[in-house]
């Protein structure tokens, strides 16, 4: 046990004795999932700490673009100057996301990522809050 994991245990201990972790919302109940279950141990921490930052990495940034501008391309009238324009952005962003392993990736399968990003969206991994 290294020396940090020492001194958080004895302030938890600490906290503990005086009871100022007592009545504390949710005690006596199971803790949610751990959305980041698959993530290895030792990159949890820094996970966490650059989503609740709002890091988005580049690829899912590019992939949100993407379909901000199909959803705006389905509204636009065919054939429309604004069309050809969307039309233009989203193959430059396509090109973009075919550029790097997981932008290809995530153009290869569509639908893993739609799942990921809803079993994110429903977990408490998810919550900025937590």
């Amino acid at each position: 046990m290294s020396l940090l994991d020492r001194l958080a245990d004895a302030h938890i201990e600490d906290a503990a004795e005086r009871g100022e972790l007592d009545d504390l919302p949710g005690a006596g109940r199971p803790l949610p999932p751990d959305a980041a279950k698959d993530v290895p141990s030792h990159l949890r921490a820094g996970y966490r700490l650059l989503k609740n930052a709002g890091y988005v990495p580049p690829e899912i940034q590019a992939q949100r673009d993407l379909r901000e501008v199909e959803d705006l391309l389905a509204r636009a009238l065919p054939e429309s100057d604004q069309a050809k324009r969307l039309t233009r952005r989203a193959r430059w962003i396509e090109t973009r996301l075919a550029e790097s392993p997981r932008g290809r990736a995530l153009l290869r399968d569509q639908g893993y990522g739609d799942r990921i990003r809803q079993q994110l969206a429903d977990s408490h991994f998810a919550d900025p809050d937590s």
